[in-house]
Parts: C-alpha cells; sequence; structure tokens
C-alpha cells in the first residue's frame, strides 16, 4: 500500500493577509520558507520514493526545500493545483463578503466548482499512487485539494494550516 504524506504549501503574504489565491501565483514568504525547512527536518528520517508537487510556487517552493534534504527531484503535477476561484482571487475575505454576500449560501467563487477540483485531483493522486506501490510520497498542494483527498478517504480534518502534515495510507 503506498503511504502519502500530504502537505499544505508554506505561508505566503496573501495567507497573512487571507487573500483568495487560487491560481494565482504567489511566492512563499519568510515564514513560509521556515515553516518548509521545519518540515525538512521533521521528515528528515522518512523513506520517501518521491516529491510531487502543485506546479503554483508556493507549493513547488515548499517541495524543493524538503527535496533537498532527501535528495530527490520534485515532480510537478498541475492536477493537484488549488481551485480557481476566477475573479475573487485576490481579494481579502471582507472584500468578497461585502462584493458577494450571497457567498455564505451558495458557490465560492466564479471560477471552479468543487466537483471540477476533485475531478483532476483525485486521478492526480491515482497517478501518483499507481507509480509507487509499497513506497512512501510526499504531496505538496493546497488547502482545498487536501481536503477533497482527506474527505475521500474519511479522514476527518479541521482547518487545514500552512505545512501541515498528513498521513495517509
Amino acid at each position: 500500500m503506498t503511504e502519502l504524506l500530504l502537505v499544505r504549501h508554506g505561508e505566503t503574504d496573501w495567507n497573512r493577509e487571507h487573500r483568495v489565491q487560487g491560481h494565482t501565483d504567489v511566492p512563499l514568504n519568510a515564514v513560509g520558507r521556515a515553516q518548509a525547512e521545519a518540515l525538512a527536518e521533521s521528515l528528515a528520517d522518512a523513506l520517501l520514493a518521491g516529491v510531487y508537487s502543485s506546479d503554483l510556487a508556493r507549493a513547488r517552493q515548499t517541495a524543493e526545500i524538503v527535496s533537498r534534504h532527501q535528495g530527490l527531484a520534485v515532480v510537478l503535477e498541475p492536477g493537484l493545483r488549488e481551485k480557481n476561484f476566477g475573479s475573487w482571487e485576490g481579494l481579502t475575505d471582507v472584500e468578497i463578503a461585502d462584493r458577494f454576500p450571497e457567498s455564505v449560501r451558495g458557490r465560492w467563487g466564479d471560477g471552479e466548482s468543487t466537483e471540477d477540483v476533485a475531478a483532476r485531483v483525485l486521478p492526480a493522486i491515482e497517478r501518483i499512487r499507481a507509480r509507487h506501490p509499497g513506497e512512501s510520497v510526499l504531496v505538496v498542494s493546497h488547502g482545498g485539494p487536501i481536503r477533497i483527498i482527506l474527505d475521500q478517504n474519511g479522514v476527518e480534518h479541521r482547518r487545514i494550516g500552512n505545512c501541515e502534515l498528513f498521513r495517509l495510507d
């Protein structure tokens, strides 16, 4: 059985500002880089067979920091990207509540639906599992995709923090 170590990327300035990032390519900030270094240290003894990442900078940078400690190359997997929130990207939670008061009752954003995201994330995870039977792999992604993966596997979760790690068999 493949062990997936799922990790949300480290912190960005937009995380601190409560801005919706989605597909917007925002890099890690200093705190995010330090979180990734701490993650790398915590995984120093892990026997990873691969490191996979969303192709967005914040996830890729997190994965690269860990992979350097592991001596592995990062494999970019665009299917692991965060949800595309459309015109909501770059807005803060307060701006969204002001401009789109119906958001609390309906679809969050005018980009992808949760079903759209699941339709690309779950096959990406299955491709990774198929490449690594019986091995452990690190998968660095985003809050939305990780929630979908956890839900699909019946794992209870709360808000997913930056560089938070989940282990799935």
